[in-house]
């Protein structure tokens, strides 16, 4: 099976957390870009890493080259933005990955888990 190709949008603490599974896990995984707007650790350390910053716009005209983008900037709006890009763009094949996906995700590779942020939606 070829390693599936992933974004992860958002590089807060979750985001972040998450993208530092990610990089453990590189040998099963190809992350292909990331989002994040602020200035975050995240962001910095995803440059240092060499992995590609991108905007919403360029991760949905990567098409099937993405097979799973993780949303994690907590802000439903952007979700939504998202999927209204996608369904655009005609794209059946990308999945968006939601909050809770990619704590479970985390759960199974370490035992800390990803940060929980008090008052946080996690939902769909």
């Amino acid at each position: 099976m070829s390693k599936p190709n992933i974004a992860i949008i958002g590089l807060g603490r979750v985001g972040s957390a998450f993208m530092g599974d990610m990089l453990l896990k590189k040998q099963n995984v190809n992350l292909v870009c990331v989002a994040e707007q602020a200035d975050t650790p995240g962001k910095a350390k995803a440059k240092n890493e060499g992995i590609k910053i991108a905007t919403l716009d360029e991760i949905v005209a990567k098409g099937d080259g993405i097979d799973v983008i993780f949303e994690l900037t907590g802000i439903t709006a952007v979700r939504q933005d998202l999927r209204t890009k996608l369904m655009a763009a005609n794209n059946h094949h990308t999945v968006i990955a939601s909050e809770m996906i990619a704590r479970l995700i985390g759960s199974l590779i370490n035992d800390g888990g990803l940060p929980v942020i008090e008052g946080r939606k996690t939902g769909y």
